[in-house]
């Protein structure tokens, strides 16, 4: 009829295609990029436990790093994303996997900042503060422990070296990219008063703060307010 209008099927809105696009993202690894933002932040979640080279139950909520390495690959070298934003709830995991996704948001260029708003326990504790700034929220909590080994173990002095190998890596990272000492940290996770039945400290988003773990308390607005600042006052990482 004489005045009607059809558009073209490449003028069709896009909005679907993005929304699942998104769904997409969230499902898969729990992530989210706002598109009506002042700055573009990639939203990364660390919930449940973090899943290594072993498989988890199906009941068990987890954070698979083959899924979050690749992610935080292609988030340094997209040219869009200019900050990410990583929130953390979870109870710890595979030590190596949580290590090696630490040592990765550690040393990206892209500004971040992370934030715990429930627990960042046992390998949360490096996740947390891998970022240039970490955030705690007043009613979160960390637990500090030794490494745990699962399954058989030879009880020789070679297998005991090699826990505290790793328990010194982990140290070491923790120092390293937070204003706690060595001393203090080993304190934590050596104390044998708090935890009924192992050996460890649990502390609160405040005591974290204090004792220098974590850079400051705040909520979701004040860690994308951190975020913006560390964004505005970065040197642009793809110079032309």
């Amino acid at each position: 009829m004489l005045g009607e209008y059809h558009p073209p099927e490449e003028e069709q809105p896009e909005s679907e295609e993005k929304q699942l696009n998104e769904s997409e993202l969230i499902q898969d690894i729990g992530s989210i990029r706002p598109q009506n933002a002042k700055h573009l932040i990639h939203c990364l979640t660390v919930i449940g436990q973090v899943e290594g080279h072993y498989e988890l139950s199906a009941q068990n909520k987890t954070t698979k790093y083959e899924h979050i390495i690749p992610a935080l690959v292609a988030i340094e070298q997209d040219r869009s994303i200019e900050g990410l934003l990583i929130l953390l709830n979870t109870v710890g995991g595979d030590v190596e996997a949580g290590l090696a996704i630490a040592e990765l948001i550690a040393g990206m260029q892209t500004p971040t900042v992370s934030l715990v708003v429930g627990g960042g326990h046992s390998i949360g504790v490096p996740l947390s503060v891998s970022a240039k700034v970490s955030y705690i929220v007043p009613s979160a909590s960390m637990t500090i422990h030794p490494v745990r080994m699962n399954g058989m173990m030879l009880g020789v002095p070679q297998s005991f070296s090699y826990i505290a190998k790793i328990q010194d890596r982990i140290i070491d990272f923790v120092t390293r990219n937070s204003h706690i000492s060595d001393e203090k940290f080993r304190e934590l996770m050596t104390n044998t008063k708090e935890l009924a039945t192992d050996v460890g400290s649990v502390i609160s988003g405040a005591q974290a703060v204090e004792m220098g773990l974590i850079d400051k308390t705040g909520s979701l607005s004040d860690a994308i307010s951190e975020l913006y600042q560390l964004i505005e006052a970065s040197p642009v990482r793809y110079p032309d």
